[in-house]
């Protein structure tokens, strides 16, 4: 998918990840761009600068995203990509409360069910469409120090996977977006000093703008799985050639860690 005259949807555009979106978008060419956050100054702020339209949306609850794509259709025009990128990280372990568990499986999850539910019967009638949704490499590989996190971006590509493997033959093409630790607000600040951004960031921090680059050939080349870090790649076919061995190295992992942050 080339994106230049497309008219593209971003959640979560307010900073980080949907920002260097779609600055990376207007740059390729896109029509028009549609910038949604919980956050509207900060959308309005990102919308300013690329020429496109803020839109305040809580992804974590389906009458705003119903109401997103309804506005982005009859207000700008129809979805060629719609890029369900917002996501939190909350409820670290099993002792978190249960209403944080159930926020981030609402914003994590359930997002991208109220995306597709809304936007693919548009798309299907219109022949075809593009999402683009951010899984994060824990949803591959899970997250030490993140229960939820983990355990959601795992339901997440459990989704695009179905998604892709139902609507394929009526033009409806998904990309998973599943990077490691990026340089936004969720692994900045206080955020360094979990555990959970310590082991993710094991390989390197990347900065979003490079990111952005790696979606711009993913989407390119229709990848289902968009890996800006290249070694997730390598470490899940070491899951997948013997788990139990990936398990034990993982626990291994998780010792090390959290012996670093209690040192």
């Amino acid at each position: 998918m080339d994106v230049e005259g497309k008219i593209i949807v971003i959640t979560g555009a307010a900073g980080g990840i949907g920002e260097a979106l779609a600055e990376r978008f207007k740059s390729a060419g896109a029509k028009h761009l549609v910038i949604a956050d919980l956050n509207l100054d900060g959308a309005s702020a990102v919308a300013e600068r690329v020429g496109g339209t803020a839109m305040r949306a809580d992804v974590g609850q389906e009458s705003d995203v119903k109401a997103l794509v309804e506005a982005t259709e009859r207000d700008v025009g129809a979805i060629d990509l719609f890029c369900s990128n917002a996501g939190i990280a909350t409820a670290d372990n099993l002792a978190a409360p249960n209403d944080e568990w159930q926020l981030i499986w609402d914003v994590n999850v359930m997002a991208h069910v109220y995306a597709a539910r809304h936007v693919v019967p548009l798309m299907v009638k219109r022949g075809g469409g593009y999402l683009l949704n951010t899984c994060s490499a824990a949803g591959l590989l899970n997250q030490i120090g993140g229960a939820a996190y983990g355990v959601t971006k795992h339901a997440a590509v459990g989704l695009g996977e179905w998604i892709a493997m139902t609507y394929a033959h009526q033009g409806i093409r998904v990309s998973l977006l599943c990077p490691q630790a990026v340089r936004t607000a969720m692994t900045s600040g206080e955020a360094m000093d979990n555990a959970g951004v310590a082991a993710a960031a094991a390989d390197g921090m990347m900065e979003p703008a490079t990111l952005a680059e790696s979606v711009i050939e993913g989407l390119r080349d229709e990848r289902f799985l968009i890996l800006p870090h290249a070694e997730v790649a390598t470490y899940m076919t070491r899951k997948s050639a013997d788990y139990d061995r990936w398990i034990r190295g993982m626990n291994r992992f998780h010792q090390s860690i959290y012996a670093d942050q209690s040192g």
